[in-house]
């Protein structure tokens, strides 16, 4: 029973303890959200009565981040090393590092300052940049919307992990008023000893004096929030009209470099047109001369064989010039061919050029009449291609007449040779007759019978050369059907460039297509940059007006600005969120949602006139 009753007792002085310790630590919460209300409120009064920038030196300031390190440091984990035992509020501060980029300038910046040695000092430099960007509320939201990761710096009962955490976030807000310019190199931040100062806090709160200058106080606020959310806005709009007038600059510089580029093809090709042409007429001549040519050996062949041989010559030497001609117009094909690659490569550039045109409507529609003007040279030269074509399929047809000519010479000396050797047989058949009938006359015809071995050896001589005349004819023969093979070939050949041209048509159409969706497009984009043109005059007429109006005083006015009423218990005082002067009740009755306000707001009677005014002339 004893030991039961000793047990008891240790249970409860134990759950005792455990019930103090939560109230201490509730309480020590509880205090530290107080200081932190009362330092920022006595940090923001001095500040704002102070009218300029804050030092390191300024006292409210230096007493702000003793409380804000205590708040830091309340329930920090001990974390163990070789060292010892080390408790710094630099930790979780580092963590801002990984959940927010905007960070990483603050981290590197402290990390690079070689005066500090110990984290604490880290910790306050870090403290101290944040202030001056304007982000410190903002850095310390982003830690306790990730509460899993301060667990492993803070016990559960810290302040940073409860409910006053985020109320001292709230608070941190109005710290964005402050203008500070703090010195991080001359001050030994690792030494300093961070004890707060309750003389700075110990007034007579419920003054009346105090209580006027908090109304003037959140009236200045009211208007620095409204001025510089609409700073804000207005650059980020001026920043991105700025951008696009610089990539519209260097569209149009590109674009005028390109236009020299093709204005410079376009007369080369030009050049180009003009020699083919004459080399077309050159060859056209030359066709018509070989045609005559032709005609008047065909009459010399029939008169005798000696002119059939001058033909031969004639033909060879047109067939050397043909193929001289031939090896011509390959090297004409072949510079087509490389004007065509060209002309490619130049469409394609084009297309590129076309995705990133955001030039103004004039300059493009000179370089759509451009390439008109290169569609139409490339149809001429479609219809002279063809003409050299036709002319290439006459002369092929020329040929084949030629060589059907010389089939029919071959058959006739065949027939002239069968017709000599049946003339033989039939002279050796009368000899031998004539031998058998005057077989005792042999003595006197034997001078006749000379005579006609002789002209046997003639015959036969004559014979021999007629064989030689009939190889070299089919030697001939052979090579023709050689160059006709050819000229298939190159019939082939031009079959294919016709298709070529074809699909050249087709891409011509199909590039004519996507330059009127471009035209179209232009034509958007201009009225696109004549809305932005309207919006950018607003947006200075806003500022114009802006820089007019000043937020007034509730001591400055006694009366109404519109009706000129004096103010009283029963007609109280208005601000107009828009100029900022103040009215009665009936006289600024009327919302409206302004640029710096999300949600509609009280304007005067004027303002709302001349703000609807602008919206219908924005609309229209």
């Amino acid at each position: 029973m004893a030991s039961v009753s000793m047990a008891a007792l240790t249970g409860d002085h134990d759950v005792r303890n455990y019930s103090a310790l939560k109230y201490h630590t509730m309480e020590e919460r509880a205090n530290l959200m107080n200081m932190m209300k009362l330092s920022i409120k006595v940090l923001i009064q001095a500040a704002l009565s102070l009218g300029r920038t804050l030092d390191s030196d300024f006292p409210p300031l230096q007493q702000f981040f003793v409380v804000m390190e205590h708040c830091l440091k309340h329930g920090l984990k001990v974390k163990k090393s070789f060292i010892g035992q080390s408790k710094s509020f630099f930790g979780p501060l580092e963590l801002v590092e990984k959940l927010c980029p905007e960070a990483l300038d603050i981290a590197t910046s402290v990390k690079n300052l070689p005066e500090l040695k110990t984290a604490v000092g880290r910790g306050r430099a870090w403290l101290y940049l944040a202030l001056m960007q304007k982000k410190l509320a903002d850095y310390l939201k982003v830690l306790l919307d990730h509460k899993h990761l301060l667990s492993e710096f803070y016990e559960p009962d810290a302040l940073m992990m409860e409910e006053e955490g985020a109320v001292i976030v709230g608070l941190l807000v109005g710290l964005n008023v402050i203008d500070a310019n703090l010195c991080l190199k001359g001050e030994d931040l690792d030494s300093q000893v961070g004890v707060i100062d309750f003389s700075l806090y110990l007034k007579d709160t419920q003054n009346n004096d105090d209580l006027k200058q908090d109304g003037g106080i959140t009236a200045v606020l009211d208007q620095k929030h409204y001025v510089e959310e609409l700073n804000r806005h207005l650059s980020c709009t001026v920043g991105d009209l700025q951008s696009k007038i610089d990539c519209l600059e260097k569209t149009n510089s590109k674009l005028q470099e390109e236009l020299a580029a093709a204005t410079d093809r376009i007369s080369s090709l030009q050049e180009e047109q003009q020699q083919l042409k004459q080399q077309n007429e050159l060859i056209r001549e030359r066709s018509e001369k070989s045609v005559e040519d032709t005609k008047v050996e065909l009459d010399t062949y029939k008169q005798s064989r000696q002119g059939l041989d001058e033909m031969y010559t004639d033909v060879w030497k047109q067939l050397k010039e043909e193929k001289r001609i031939r090896m011509e117009l390959e090297k004409e094909l072949e510079l087509q061919i490389g004007m065509k690659t060209e002309m490619e490569i130049a469409m394609k550039l084009l297309e590129k050029d076309t995705h990133e045109k955001q030039d103004t409507l004039v300059a493009l529609r000179q370089q759509l009449e451009e390439v008109k003007a290169i569609n139409l040279q490339m149809f001429h030269k479609s219809q002279n291609s063809d003409s050299s074509l036709q002319v290439k399929k006459e002369t092929i047809s020329s040929f084949e007449g030629k060589t059907h000519e010389m089939l029919s010479t071959m058959k006739q000396m065949e027939e002239r040779l069968q017709h000599a050797e049946k003339a033989q047989q039939v002279a050796e058949e009368k000899c031998n007759r004539m031998k058998q009938e005057f077989a005792g006359k042999i003595e006197a015809w034997r001078q006749h019978i000379t005579q006609l071995d002789s002209q046997c050896s003639a015959l036969e001589k004559e014979l021999k050369s007629e064989k030689e005349q009939r190889q070299t004819l089919q030697r001939e023969l052979h090579q023709e059907k050689d160059t006709t093979a050819l000229l298939k070939t190159e019939l082939q050949q031009v079959e294919g460039l016709k298709k070529e041209l074809r699909k050249l048509q087709d891409e011509k159409r199909q590039l004519e297509k996507i330059c009127e969706e471009q035209e179209q497009a232009l034509q958007e984009m201009g009225l696109h940059l004549s809305q932005s043109k309207l919006k950018m005059e607003d947006i200075k007429e806003v500022n114009k007006a802006l820089k007019g109006h000043t937020w007034l005083k509730d001591d400055e006015a006694t009366h109404c600005k519109q009706c000129e009423k004096e103010f009283s218990i029963s007609r109280r005082k208005h601000h107009c969120r828009n100029c900022g002067d103040i009215f009665c009740n009936t006289c600024s009755s009327n919302e409206l949602a302004l640029p710096s306000y999300p949600k509609p707001v009280r304007v005067c009677d004027t303002c709302h006139t001349l703000l609807l005014q602008r919206c219908s002339s924005n609309s229209t």
